[in-house]
């Protein structure tokens, strides 16, 4: 945290860097949400199942594992706003190799094309997660947060809406019926003509991503200086695993790990629930689920702190969304009588309810992510840059549970396969309940130490 704790979240010293910081969670929000319209367009081009389709998700988050302790050192190096700025330079390398991937339709060029992607965005997110808890007051972290969240989550109800407009046109001649009436070279020609749609897209992206990495080189962002929690830490050596030694940060990663597994699952593959459900409008159901995450922001911005605690907010999610994880797998697949209750006065194409119950869990979601990161990283001063690093390998969970998503809905039912959701709210409840109290990993009752409140 900052030597000079801030007295509001808002501060004036806060506004213009969480501008910036509000601008680069908007664009990380753009790139990540494409993946929820790209996975049914990929199925299609590469001609995959359920559970290939879902290695996008796979190439794209597991990336966060592989390179969050080497962002965190050169974080270390360089510091944090020179890390967004490579950041940004990164993820263009990955738009650019969307070229020659869609030029080539080939699958695994794709996904080198995401994890290079995510590289860059994992640069960025150890960076600007830490900034944006440390720049304010500690106890209105949450609520900062929830503004970033704002940015992120509403790219991700316009991605959607921008990726079938520019690119899903005219879908319905590309469907399996379709492509079924071909001989084998007709289907090749026909997958290499839709792929070839992604090219000038991803090419404006590199170039816009360079532009921005261009202003945040040259922005009045502050560095960060770190302190040390205690006297006693002030006078020892960082280890290069210390950070291990702190409780609520391990299972602040874990809980994260299920946080995010869930997050992608309810955003990622809706689209493609929906298209086994035959709903016409499945390429922008990934703006449902990030409507109902920008309704659990505002929520947040207003409630955190000033009448809801940071983890009283995180007892609520975990409980609305197993109970909306319930509505999911046990829901009509053709009643369409809850989004009728809840959206029909907006004129919005009505869903399914166990589609409506997969897109309230944005709701339940939104405020998770907020919640979790000033309680893990409390207390961890001149850790808190590898704290963080620990945070983002929890977003593997955005890698992994999607793919165990992937292979139930193939073995037994795409609607079944949604079971999957109820452990890891649950998870997320017991960090909610004790895992954020707990400060030493001594067992043996009285040694362990479990902060009180």
């Amino acid at each position: 945290m900052k030597k000079t704790d801030q007295p509001a979240g808002l501060a004036r010293g806060v506004v213009l860097p969480m501008l910036f910081i509000g601008l680069m969670f908007f664009i990380l929000g753009f790139v990540t949400w494409l993946n929820g319209s790209l996975i049914p367009f990929l199925k299609i081009v590469c001609n995959l199942s359920n559970f290939q389709a879902l290695w996008v998700t796979f190439a794209f988050y597991i990336a966060y594992t592989v390179m969050a302790l080497p962002s965190a050192a050169i974080l270390s190096r360089i510091g944090y706003k020179n890390g967004m700025t490579l950041g940004l330079g990164v993820m263009a390398l990955g738009a650019l190799l969307f070229i020659p991937a869609a030029r080539s339709s080939y699958y695994g060029i794709f996904l080198l094309a995401l994890f290079t992607l995510a590289t860059g965005m994992t640069l960025m997110q150890t960076a600007i997660n830490p900034y944006i808890v440390c720049i304010g007051s500690r106890e209105s972290a949450a609520m900062r947060i929830s503004i970033m969240g704002l940015f992120n989550k509403g790219a991700g109800i316009v991605v959607p809406l921008v990726f079938s407009a520019l690119i899903l046109s005219g879908i319905d001649k590309y469907s399996d019926a379709a492509l079924a009436s071909v001989d084998a070279a007709g289907r090749a020609l026909m997958r290499a003509e839709l792929s070839e749609r992604l090219v000038f897209p991803y090419a404006v992206m590199a170039a816009g991503l360079v532009l921005f990495m261009v202003i945040i080189r040259f922005a009045p962002l502050p560095e960060l200086t770190m302190e040390q929690a205690d006297t006693q830490q002030q006078d020892q050596t960082l280890r290069r695993f210390g950070v291990f030694q702190f409780p609520q940060v391990v299972l602040g990663a874990l809980a994260l790990f299920s946080y995010v597994g869930v997050e992608v699952i309810a955003g990622d593959t809706i689209g493609l629930y929906g298209r086994n459900l035959g709903v016409t409008n499945f390429a922008i159901l990934t703006s449902y689920t990030m409507g109902f995450m920008v309704l659990g922001y505002c929520l947040g911005v207003v409630a955190i702190p000033r009448f809801v605690a940071q983890k009283t907010a995180l007892l609520i999610s975990a409980l609305c969304g197993m109970a909306f994880t319930l509505g999911v797998v046990l829901g009509s697949g053709t009643d369409t009588s809850v989004s009728q209750a809840l959206l029909g006065w907006a004129g919005v194409p009505l869903v399914p309810n166990s589609v409506m119950f997969l897109a309230l869990l944005g709701l339940a979601n939104a405020l998770v992510w907020p919640a979790i990161w000033p309680l893990a990283l409390e207390g961890l001063g001149k850790y808190t840059a590898a704290g963080s690093a620990l945070l983002i390998m929890g977003i593997a969970g955005g890698a992994l549970l999607p793919m165990l998503y992937g292979r139930l809905s193939d073995a037994a039912s795409p609607q079944a396969g949604y079971w999957v959701l109820l452990p890891c709210y649950t998870a997320i409840l017991l960090y909610a309940l004790v895992g954020h109290k707990i400060r030493s990993w001594r067992a043996g009752g009285a040694d362990l130490k479990v902060q009180q409140g």
